[in-house]
Order: structure tokens, then sequence, then C-alpha cells
């Protein structure tokens, strides 16, 4: 039988999905399974986007252009003004989803080799494409007990090298639900300047900052116009992950034309997602305003049934959809599994991510997990209800102090 590359050997299983086979195990089973684990909304897209795509007369369905249809682009970069982004639409690259931006993104800046700092934790699915582009992630690690603040300037110094070439955040976080202020973005800046280093900036979750947390984007700082690429998605902010949409956004003349370069080699991202991406932003006023109040409900909800967990390290997070828990048991790895092949409450379980994939750190976040709060009110209190039983039942606690430990960064 012929052998496969090594590359893709090398490529690491992704934490979100991982577990589907023991959850559709349990499923088989019989058990209702609240799936926390991804990102996958269950608010309802826009209903202005599927009304363009039922009302569409088109005879084919043709190739876009290679950078996205210019219809798209210009309102994308109206919405944009909002944020004091001052962008045109020439500066936007429509993408397959923010999955193919960040590919496009490292294979246009960095060699097989280069380096690229990132907070930790991260996106996990970074370590994916890093290990597809052949880029080694230096991480900078936060701590959960902290509750995930940026990690300081002299952290980020102290992994720069000669083949250090760009710094990688995402703002607010994904897998964290931190929260970046406009002086972290700052130093930042300062920073990629003293170095000569780009600065990408994930921006999927923008809308979703919660309490006094003002958005500010990377793309409004001074004097780094070469330095910053932002990423962004429909996805998550208008529930629509199965649109595929994303878009990669520079000043950087250079880079857009090597990303354009890429962007022709694959021809074109999907026409019907540009079509319902297009039209959401015509959606009727007040959609994200009332998504996030839900999203705020649920955080809410989430954070004080984890604070009310004997033994659990939480925090209240600043923005996005997600947080991190740590538990008192040896391996969340472990339990993960255990909860989808050996527990149920009022037949039910749930399935969460493990922490030890949203580290490049070997030692880290074995017993830590993140939450993504993307359930329904009632399903989320079932969900905590069975986490709650879950984690008073398991057999592999850890020898720790089994006080609540909570972090309260509001108080």
């Amino acid at each position: 039988m012929p052998s496969i590359s090594q590359r893709s050997a090398n490529v690491p299983l992704s934490p979100f999905r991982k577990l589907v086979p023991f959850a559709d195990a349990a499923k088989r089973n019989g058990t209702h399974v609240y799936h926390l684990n991804i990102g996958q909304p269950d608010i309802h897209s826009p209903s202005a986007a599927w009304d363009a795509l039922r009302k569409h007369q088109g005879k084919i369905l043709a190739y876009t252009p290679a950078i996205g249809n210019l219809s798209y682009r210009q309102k994308l970069a109206t919405y944009y003004d909002q944020y004091q982004m001052r962008v045109k639409p020439q500066d936007i690259i429509v993408t397959t989803g923010a999955s193919e931006a960040i590919q496009f993104l490292l294979f246009a800046t960095l060699n097989p080799g280069d380096e690229m700092i990132i907070p930790e934790p991260f996106y996990a699915n970074y370590n994916g494409f890093c290990s597809m582009a052949g880029v080694t992630i230096q991480p900078v690690t936060s701590r959960i007990e902290d509750g995930f603040p940026l990690p300081s300037i002299t952290e980020f110094e102290q992994k720069i090298n000669a083949r250090t070439k760009a710094i990688f955040i995402t703002n607010p976080s994904n897998p964290t639900g931190s929260f970046y202020r406009k002086e972290d973005l700052e130093a930042l800046r300062q920073l990629v300047i003293a170095h000569d280093l780009f600065l990408f900036v994930d921006e999927v979750y923008r809308e979703f900052c919660y309490d006094d947390n003002t958005f500010y984007s990377s793309l409004s700082l001074e004097g780094v116009d070469d330095h910053v690429v932002v990423i962004d998605s429909v996805s998550k902010r208008y529930s629509a992950c199965g649109a595929r949409i994303g878009a990669l956004v520079t000043r950087n003349p250079n880079l857009k034309e090597a990303i354009t370069r890429y962007a022709k080699v694959r021809i074109s991202a999907p026409g019907l997602g540009q079509l319902f991406a297009e039209a959401i932003l015509d959606q009727e006023e007040g959609y994200l305003t009332a998504v996030k109040e839900e999203y705020d409900r649920r955080r809410m909800l989430v954070y004080n049934r984890l604070k009310a967990m004997p033994g659990v390290v939480n925090y209240k997070p600043g923005g996005a959809f997600y947080c991190f828990a740590k538990f008192p048991v040896e391996s969340a790895e472990h339990f993960c599994r255990w909860l989808l092949e050996s527990f149920n409450y009022r037949g039910s379980t749930v399935m969460l991510s493990p922490g030890t994939g949203f580290y490049a750190s070997a030692d880290r976040g074995t017993d830590e997990v993140r939450i993504a709060y993307v359930l329904c009110l009632d399903d989320l209190e079932k969900a905590m209800d069975c986490l709650e039983k879950a984690l008073a039942a398991y057999p592999g606690k850890a020898l720790v102090d089994t006080r609540n430990q909570m972090i309260d960064l509001q108080e």
C-alpha cells in the first residue's frame, strides 16, 4: 500500500472533534449529548440572508472573482467603518472561511522554519495550520488564575529571535473569551515596529464584548499599515458557519499581491456564500444587539454555575462565547471521554473540549477544558446540572483543595 506523507501524519487532531466517535456512540445508546465542545451557535441566521437566497434569479452558479465579489467587499468596507478600521474594498480579500484566510496568510508571510509568537491558550487549529505551513509556534503563556490576560511585552520580547516573523492574537479570544484593551494593542504596535514584525489579529468575535469592554480594531492603530493583518468571518457573529465566507484585510500592498496569487490558484470563494454574506450586511438593525444580549445571558449562567462547583477554577470572560475552566481532575481529556462513555444524568451528558489541544506547551491545560456557551439557556442549565453531577461522581479526581477557587475580574 502506498504511504501517506509525513506532513499529513504530523497534523494534530482537533480537540473539538477528536471525541466525536464517543459522542456518536453515546447517542446510539440513547444518551442525549449537550454539545459545548464546538462554537456552532444555535441562534438563527438573519432572515434577510435566507430571503436573498430564495429570491436569487441566477441561471448559472458561476465562478466569482478570485478576491471576492466587489459588491460584497464594498459593503464589508462600509461595515468596518463603524469600527474606525478605515479600509477600502481593495484592502479586502474574500476567503473560504477564516481558515483559508489564515492558511493564505501563513503561506504568504512565513517560510518553513520561521517562527510566530502566539499567546496560549489559543484557537487549537492554529497548531494544525502552522504544521501544514512548516511554521513553529513560540507560545507566551497566560494563566487561568489571572483570567488569561495578554502576557507582558517583556514575555513577548523574550521569544523574539532571528526566525521570528509575526505575532498572532485573537481579540476577543477563542478559546478563553479574554478581551484585549486598546492599551494592549498599542503595546504590541510598538513591539512590531521595533522588531519589524507582522501583527496578525483574528477579530471574528468583535461584536461580542461584554460589560464595559469597547472593541478596538488593530487596523485603527497608527503607523503600522504594512504590519497589521486582520482575519474575519461571518460564521460566528451571524451564525453562518456553513456559508464558509471569511476575509483577510490589510493595507500592505505587497501582501495583498501575494495573497491574491493564492486566491487565483484556488479560483474563488463560494458564490452562494457571498450572496448570503452580502445579504446579511443588509439585515435588519438590532439583530446583533439581540444576539449579543443572548450570549451575555448565557455567559453569566455558565460563569455563575461554574463558580458554585467545588474545586473548579473559573473567571468571567470579557468577550466571544467561550470560557476555560480548571477542574479538580488528573486528566481533563480522560474526564471528557468518561463523560461520553460512562456517565449520564437523567439520560444526558456533556461534550467538552480538553484543554491540552489549545496549547503549544506540552505540559499545559491537562486539567482544563474549553466550554462553548452556544446553547439556549434551558439547555445550558441542564448541561451545567450534568457537569456538576459528573464532577462529583468522577473517579479520577485530583488531590486538590476542594474549596471553590474563583477569579472575578469585575469585582
